[in-house]
């Protein structure tokens, strides 16, 4: 019998390539399931706005394994986000300003970003592993229900993913 830690590190590296091949991703997040890819790559961000149908003007949410991953992404992190983030201990999407190094699809006009520190094992391990962001939005057409679990991923969303986590990775 193959191990949490072997499966865990299996499905991370298959995740990982296909991230670094600028493909999308389907996984569990600690919200909702997840579409994600490379926030850094703008063609792998342009895949995701056409499988959620949805209009690149809007922005996405981006997560980091943890602070200091996000300074490598924002200008300045304004102290009283260090200070909510240091209390805080439920999930937590902050809005930055002076987004920088990211794909340009991926944040605003005037270079505001989403972003949150995931407390799930496999999203951290992903994104620790990735050394980058992922961006991470619901798992779902624009429009219709976040699904909270794999069961209510539809189908659409399943066959568009390049990769798809297996559920035994949702809590």
């Amino acid at each position: 019998m193959i191990s949490k830690e072997k499966e865990l590190k299996k499905a991370v590296d298959e995740a990982l390539k296909i991230l670094r091949e600028g493909g999308v991703i389907l996984y569990p997040t600690d919200t909702v399931w997840g579409l994600g890819c490379d926030a850094t790559n703008p063609k792998a961000v342009e895949k995701i706005y056409a499988i959620k149908r949805r209009e690149d003007r809007n922005s996405l949410v981006m997560l980091v394994d943890g602070p200091d991953m996000l300074s490598r992404y924002i200008r300045e992190v304004p102290e009283i986000a260090w200070q909510i983030l240091e209390i805080n201990d439920k999930p937590l999407t902050i809005i930055y300003p002076g987004a920088e190094r990211l794909a340009t699809n991926a944040i605003s006009e005037d270079k505001y970003a989403a972003f949150r520190i995931p407390d799930h094992q496999f999203c951290r391990s992903l994104i620790r592993r990735f050394g980058k962001p992922l961006v991470s939005t619901s798992a779902n057409i624009s429009g219709s229900n976040a699904p909270d679990f794999f069961e209510s991923v539809s189908i659409d969303i399943i066959e568009a993913a390049d990769w798809v986590a297996d559920n035994s990775f949702e809590s």
